[in-house]
């Protein structure tokens, strides 16, 4: 006797599935990438850890990713991954606490001014 298959999809609407599949390869974040640039590459090679895919010799800071030797690194700054995240990095900004206040709705109200106890109006 041969094994069943399941029907193809049918994993799709177990919630512990879809949650592995959205945070398992998560790459880091625009802001956590500005910071690592921001506080600078060590000009030293860092320690050899042993858990890190080549040691953590060879670490790209715009992708946040390790790589096995020099090769993989060189490329992988030639894929379009890579190119893709540097455009991203150039075309915005690191994010100010005024615009993470306005986007959670909590605006400073802009009041129209008062002259000699009347509001001006625009229209007169």
């Amino acid at each position: 006797m041969g094994r069943t298959h399941q029907k193809k999809g049918a994993h799709c609407k177990v919630k512990k599935y879809k949650k592995s599949r959205d945070t398992k390869r998560r790459r880091r974040d625009v802001d956590q990438v500005f910071d690592d640039i921001e506080h600078g590459a060590p000009a030293v090679a860092p320690a050899f850890d042993e858990d890190l895919p080549g040691g953590g010799q060879f670490y790209c800071v715009e992708t946040g990713k390790h790589f096995v030797d020099q090769g993989a690194l060189d490329a992988h700054r030639k894929s379009r991954a890579f190119r893709r995240r540097v455009k991203e990095l150039r075309e915005d900004t690191k994010y100010t606490q005024a615009e993470a206040e306005g986007a959670a709705g909590m605006t400073k109200e802009r009041l129209p001014k008062i002259r000699d106890g009347m509001l001006l109006d625009s229209s007169s």
